[in-house]
């Protein structure tokens, strides 16, 4: 334990240091259940009492003497456990903002950083030595170390270093038990210890965060398994332009100036620079990459679903159009759900700003890293959502034993050596080796060895023999200053500073709003991304070709879109398309999110202040919880004029009348639709998708030219079972969905609507069979799941939000789980709605990422902003704070958020200082 710790009288080592009688005695019964759970459970013959679950709890109050500070630094916390510190220097700052995160999420810290360094093993064992592998091969923590060494200024570094060092004050004298009670129970069947912490490690998150975000590499794998079952024009049908028409993007208006050669909001039309888009070019790579699919499933797993309904809403109004005659500014990333939350709000506080002490800022942080991610400072406020770009491209590799070929020459592998230690077992090797294009990713599976082999390719393709290798190339495994980019965007007081900011974060590649208290708004598309010689990414290139690749300079940050100021008084950004790809010269992506919620967004925001009105915050937060569901309102009104004969699909069916197309929780009417939306896709789409896209284990009856299996009677048909993960199997139903089929709408008799017959149910012909039959099988699945009395259905029973602790409360035994997870809860909202509690339609209903934290900031008066966490602050699974705030986000509801010192003091409930 630290030297010299003291206390108070009544002082104690919980978390929530004075809370009330109610939630103590909850807290202690919590606990009780515990230790019965691991006595009973997990017990191996150990004895675990009740002072070994509290072991781990936080001292918040009194005073605790640290080696490294130079200055008192007082931690004060609210009755939520949410701690502002107050230090006289960065370094104090920054060591206390290590000390006191990992007070409180310590676990989550080290489990995150073993998976960015590929070294799971050494924790949780032998089956970890596959993704460790694939993350090896990735090189995630070898790129974080060469940005700390080469790139990141001399000024975060020492931020950095500082954090780390106050990281390892807390660790200092700690046993792992002291530190978390996952510990205790890892310790039962492996004897890890944890290591010090490095400035290293934090720098290798933003690496899993830009994995997380990547853009569209599992729409390029997905593409190309479509090819083994679909031609070129179904495949398009199924990837739908972007609807410029009717979903507006981010950016309205600008172009790149003749004049200056840089992006200018006022401009009127683009220079032509050339697009990199050359259509067809790598026509016919079709590649089996499902085993490669697999593989990245994995990663996913750790982090959440990547997918179409991974993104964030962001929107900011001028004060021209608001109640408080400032800007208000909204935000909430869309993210798996995880126990503890991704987030962790935090204030840092400089008592007096000087050349010392440079840092006034609260917001969300991540735990591991120093600074504040979205949030605000004294003088502006900023928050992001995921701009999609395509910042990653498969290639296929001609590869021998001597190397891989390229312009007609066999160049050699850059080859390195990985040892990956393996608690209980022996240390595994491993050989990574990286063309011209990145890492061999398909080295890490026996099967990936021959992905490719049955790739169609040209004449003039190099003989595949036992297949193509597949490299991947991605701006994240370069050196980048993206660390560098959070401490400019803490200290940033206007827009000059903020969009300087922003051109050093270079992944991931996000949509930057930006407010000030002078009254200003704005927005910076900002990120590493690159420029193709050919192709427009959205299937994997030829590898062995000079014609393909990327140019050495990504986009320049000056050509990339921002707006100042737009005459339109406000700024959405959803995933929507950023610009008019008419309108600007280079490809960002082809894979954008389609529009649903920003236009949502935009039209609530048209409907407050049109004819003068004003939006208040109240009315931002009202909008962040909208669940109203677009494809319903396309979709219901077809569905009320199909004739169903069946009297029980009928008494669902009028559900459907005068349903507002929202989505609440108790509701019956968005159960069923959902249902039927769910069994449109299936019948539609899901079926028609080779095995590789659709939902493991589940198997259908395809003719036998397609698959090889078990043949029916007739030796016609074989049975066929998906392979992929439940979470990321498509149709997916997200708003691309929407498109595809809007699309088809005016298409009545359109091949996909038409579906075979299968055992009691007769074929479809057109729409509104298919239609019909969608409303049926919703009518009877629906009566398994919730019964066969359709007034007591609704949407929550189905739309469940389960929080488990991400590893031990996955992998660990039955009771474990139980102890360390929480829920379910029944949720409102959906895919694709503004409140997005996201859910696969391919894989059923349960949320599989949901906005991760809620805040609405109000510029310049800062303690009347409000925020909200998914979890609590606490990661210790027993505290009062580790799911103190999920109610209220399940209800909606914001927490008073207090900036300023007088707020901060009048809502603080303990108080701790870090002395030297």
């Amino acid at each position: 334990m630290p030297a010299n710790t003291t206390a108070p009288s009544g002082a104690t080592g919980s978390a929530g240091g004075k809370t009330g009688k109610k939630k103590g005695r909850r807290a202690r019964l919590i606990v009780i259940v515990l230790v019965l759970a691991l006595v009973a459970g997990i017990g191996y013959g150990a004895f675990w009492s009740v002072s070994t679950v509290r072991a781990s709890y936080p001292q918040t109050t009194g005073s605790i003497k640290l080696d490294g500070f130079d200055g008192n630094v007082d931690v004060k916390r609210d009755s939520y456990g949410i701690p502002q510190l107050y230090a006289d220097t960065d370094a104090d700052l920054f060591r206390a903002q290590g000390f006191v995160q990992a007070q409180d999420r310590f676990w989550e810290m080290d489990v995150r950083r073993h998976m960015t360094a590929g070294r799971l093993s050494e924790m949780f064992g032998p089956g970890q030595v596959e993704t460790d592998s694939f993350l090896r091969t990735l090189g995630w923590h070898k790129v974080a170390q060469e940005e700390y060494d080469n790139v990141l200024s001399a000024d975060t570094k020492k931020n950095l270093q500082a954090y780390a060092d106050g990281v390892n004050a807390y660790l200092k004298g700690r046993d792992g038990k002291d530190i978390s009670v996952e510990y205790a129970a890892l310790g039962l069947t492996n004897d890890y210890k944890p290591s010090e912490w490095t400035p290293v490690d934090s720098v290798a998150w933003l690496k899993a965060m830009a994995w997380d975000l990547r853009g569209n590499m599992q729409d390029e794998i997905d593409r190309s398994l479509m090819t083994s079952r679909l031609d070129a024009k179904q495949i398009e049908d199924l990837y739908p332009a972007y609807p410029y028409d009717k979903h507006k993007p981010i950016v309205r208006d600008g172009a790149i100036s003749s004049v200056t050669g840089e992006f200018d909001p006022a401009a009127t039309s683009s220079t032509s620079l050339g697009s990199n888009t050359a259509a067809g070019a790598a026509e016919g790579l079709n590649t089996q990459l499902s085993s490669l699919s697999e593989t990245l499933d994995q990663i996913p797993a750790l982090l959440g679903p990547n997918g179409n309904g991974i993104g964030s809403n962001s929107w900011v109004v001028s004060g021209d159009y608001t109640t408080t005659g400032k800007p208000l500014l909204a935000n909430d990333p869309h993210l798996a759900p995880q126990l503890p939350s991704l987030w962790y709000q935090m204030g840092l506080h400089c008592r007096e700003i000087t050349a010392k002490c440079q840092y006034d800022t609260a917001g969300y942080t991540f735990a591991g890293m120093p600074g504040v991610i979205i949030g605000h400072n004294q003088d502006i406020a900023w928050g992001f959502t995921n701009l999609g770009a395509d910042v990653s491209d498969l290639f296929l590799e001609k590869v021998s034993d001597d190397g891989y070929l390229y312009d007609g020459k066999v160049k050699p592998f850059t080859v390195r050596e990985e040892t990956i230690k393996v608690a209980g077992g022996k240390s595994r090797q491993i050989t990574v080796r990286e063309t011209n294009n990145g890492p061999l990713v398909s080295d890490r599976s026996s099967e990936l060895d021959k992905v490719g082999q049955k790739a169609p390719v040209g004449n003039s393709a190099p003989d595949r023999a036992e297949g193509y290798a597949v490299a991947l190339k991605w701006t994240a495994l370069e050196p980048g200053h993206s660390m560098d980019a959070v401490f400019e965007l803490n200290r940033a007081k206007d827009f000059t500073s903020f969009r300087k900011a922003a051109e050093h974060f270079d992944v991931p590649s996000q949509n930057l709003i930006y407010a000030d208290t002078e009254g200003h708004i704005g927005y910076q598309a900002p990120g590493k991304i690159p420029v193709r010689l050919q192709g427009d990414g959205t299937m994997p290139s030829p590898g062995w070709s000079s014609e393909y690749g990327w140019k050495k300079d990504p986009i320049p940050f000056d050509e990339l879109p921002y707006e100042y100021d737009p005459k339109r008084g406000y700024i959405v950004t959803a995933n929507q398309a950023v610009i008019d790809e008419k309108e600007y010269p280079y490809l960002l992506t082809k894979d954008w999110g389609y529009g649903t919620r920003s236009q949502r967004i935009d039209d609530l925001i048209q409907s407050k202040i049109k004819d003068g009105g004003k939006i208040s915050t109240e009315d931002m937060q009202k909008m962040q919880m909208d669940n109203t569901s677009e494809i319903a309102a396309l979709l219901v009104p077809e569905l009320m004029k199909i004739n169903i004969s069946d009297k029980s699909v009928r008494e669902a069916q009028k559900l459907l009348e005068g349903w507002d197309y929202t989505q609440e929780a108790d509701s019956a009417a968005a159960a069923y639709f959902n249902a039927v939306w769910r069994n449109i896709l299936q019948l539609a789409f899901g079926n028609k998708l080779p095995k590789e896209l659709r939902v493991e284990g589940e198997c259908l009856n395809v003719p036998r030219a397609d698959s090889s299996g078990p043949v029916d009677e007739q030796g016609k048909l074989v049975r066929e079972c998906g392979q992929r993960d439940a979470d990321s199997a498509q149709p997916d139903g997200g708003d691309r969905w929407y498109q595809v089929v809007a699309n088809l709408m005016d298409d009545p008799n359109s091949d996909w609507w038409k579906t075979p017959e299968s055992g009691r149910d007769e074929a479809t012909e057109n729409r509104d069979q298919l239609f019909a039959r969608a409303m049926e099988d919703a009518y009877w699945e629906l009566t398994a799941k919730l019964g066969k009395d359709i007034s007591t259905w609704s949407w929550g029973r189905l739309h469940q939000l389960t929080l488990k602790n991400q590893t031990l409360g996955t992998e660990g035994p039955g009771l474990l789980q139980q102890a360390l997870n929480r829920g379910p809860w029944n949720l409102g909202g959906g895919e694709a709605a503004v409140n997005a509690s996201g859910w696969n339609a391919a894989g059923g209903y349960d949320v599989v990422w949901v906005p991760s934290m809620r805040m609405v900031v109000n510029v310049g008066d800062w303690d009347k902003s409000r925020w909200i966490n998914l979890t609590g602050a606490s990661g210790h699974a027993f505290s009062a704070h580790y799911t103190d705030q999920t109610d209220k986000w399940v209800n909606g509801e914001l927490l008073d958020w207090s900036f300023g010192t007088n707020a901060v003091t009048k809502s603080t409930t303990d108080t701790l200082t870090l002395k030297p």
